[in-house]
């Protein structure tokens, strides 16, 4: 294959970002594609060329393959890079590539359909011999599927086949209630993914959420980068990612990434990928596969030094991984917090707003993956994550002990952010035990709400909002009209 010269990031946000700049690094032109709402970022700033696409939503325009490639034909790319979400485990629009003459930087189309489909792959994982939690597949036998279902027993989580991102999942401990949580979870995987076919599986109580990155080359090459422990979640979406996993011990961290890049190597896997697991009380199941580059792929980058896009690219063009499983080693502790717009004491909501004051720190180890900048306007129409707060540390103490500082010294004003949640995470004494699970932050809800403020506080936080108030001070400084009245006059 011969090398890729030119690039289209079909994405946005920071991940267009990040990617864009290793591909210019590298000595590639780097192509950005952006929705109005995104004219000003810095993805479209940095680019070589940056082009337009529209679309009913914001959304859908990101959404709009036909429309991409369309672009990408105009304008001369040679490889698209699909970074996560949006299009990025589209299995058609992957092979709409290829047949465009340009290279998908990422896994084959076979493979996406394979592992994207959630049944499929528990299947095909349970057949090679690798863990999976007992379960219920509904395409086996519908008409049998609750019946099945019950005979799991309680607790059970109820996902969709084509699912992602915790959307459609449902956990159900009274059996009473599994017909009305079957039928939701149905019509929300319809929803969001527009397939309505799901599988139920034994839910492991207070598990923690364990993924390991792989690497695939051409050339039949699988290597593991090591573990990431994701358990600090909320409504199944992650918040805190870390690595390595303080949960494991070093006989069980080998045999979930051996396990790892033994589904990798079965599935014939190119490029890179993530195989999730759920672990608890020491025994592993297979969760899934995401059949991209991860949101939370920087601190694996941190531990290992190695660029993971870089290795994307040339992975691309055919080269081997040209590294072997004995390269790669961890080094330190890394994690990444998840700086969302969003509201922790209104149950997550999204906020909106203008960024009015934007200041990252210059810490030691710190690393900001940004896809924003001072007077941008936040809106709603996009996931709610702003940014991506970076941290390496010789140990997991010293990792802490600098995302608390690089939280503490980020300057982010105009919008309300999860920011000061993110710290008072860090600083509960069970995170700092490394005692987390997927429900960690529902149990310690009353533990990590923000404190009312003292008495002091609070007046001055009355004084502060009263004297914003314009009318009120125009209506403090006025002359009263009997003394106006008087004019210069002085005793």
């Amino acid at each position: 294959m011969s090398r890729i010269g030119t690039v289209l990031i079909a994405n946005r946000g920071e991940i267009a970002l990040r990617i864009l700049r290793t591909v210019k690094a590298s000595g590639r032109r780097a192509v950005a594609i952006f929705h109005e709402l995104d004219a000003g970022s810095p993805a479209v700033r940095e680019a070589d060329l940056a082009v337009r696409i529209d679309g009913a939503t914001p959304v859908a325009a990101y959404l709009d393959g036909a429309q991409i490639i369309a672009v990408a034909r105009d304008v001369g790319v040679d490889a698209i890079h699909p970074g996560y979400g949006f299009l990025s485990e589209n299995a058609a629009f992957a092979r709409q590539v290829a047949d465009a003459g340009m290279v998908f930087i990422g896994p084959t189309p076979e493979a996406i359909d394979l592992m994207g489909d959630k049944v499929r792959a528990r299947a095909f994982v349970a057949a090679r011999g690798f863990p999976v939690a007992p379960s219920a597949i509904e395409d086996d036998d519908p008409a049998s599927f609750p019946k099945r279902a019950r005979a799991l027993g309680p607790p059970l989580l109820i996902k969709p086949a084509a699912g992602g991102g915790g959307k459609g999942m449902r956990i159900v401990r009274d059996m009473t209630a599994l017909d009305s949580e079957i039928e939701r979870a149905r019509s929300e995987g319809q929803r969001y993914f527009g397939d309505g076919r799901l599988y139920v599986e034994r839910y492991v109580e207070r598990p923690r959420h364990i993924e390991v990155q792989v690497l695939g080359d051409a050339h039949g090459n699988v290597v593991h980068l090591w573990e990431r422990e994701c358990s600090v979640q909320r409504r199944f979406q992650k918040v805190i990612e870390e690595t390595p996993s303080p949960a494991l011990t070093p006989a069980e961290r080998r045999d979930i990434c051996d396990a790892a890049a033994g589904i990798a190597r079965a599935v014939g896997y190119r490029n890179a990928g993530t195989v999730e697991f759920i672990y608890g009380d020491g025994a592993f199941y297979f969760l899934e596969m995401n059949t991209r580059l991860q949101v939370e792929h920087p601190v694996t980058e941190l531990v290992t030094g190695r660029d993971l896009v870089a290795d994307q690219l040339r992975i691309a063009e055919g080269e081997a991984l040209g590294y072997g499983q004995g390269d790669v080693r961890q080094n330190g502790h890394a994690i990444e917090l998840r700086l969302y717009a969003e509201d922790p004491a209104r149950n997550y909501a999204p906020t909106t707003g203008r960024i009015a004051r934007l200041r990252w720190p210059d810490i030691a180890g710190l690393r900001v993956d940004s896809g924003i900048i001072e007077g941008q306007r936040v809106s709603a129409a996009f996931d709610p994550m702003l940014a991506k707060v970076i941290v390496h540390g010789a140990d997991r103490t010293e990792a802490i002990a600098r995302a608390r500082r690089a939280l503490t010294e980020t300057v982010l004003l105009g919008i309300t952010t999860n920011r000061e949640f993110l710290d008072r995470v860090l600083g509960d004494d069970l995170f700092a035990a490394g005692a987390v699970h997927t429900g960690f932050l529902d149990e310690r809800a009353s533990q990590l709400a923000l404190p009312p403020p003292d008495h002091e506080t609070l007046m001055a936080l009355v004084a502060a909002a009263a004297l914003s108030d314009d009318n009120l001070r125009a209506e403090a400084d006025a002359v009263p009209p009997l003394y106006a009245a008087i004019g210069a006059w002085r005793n």
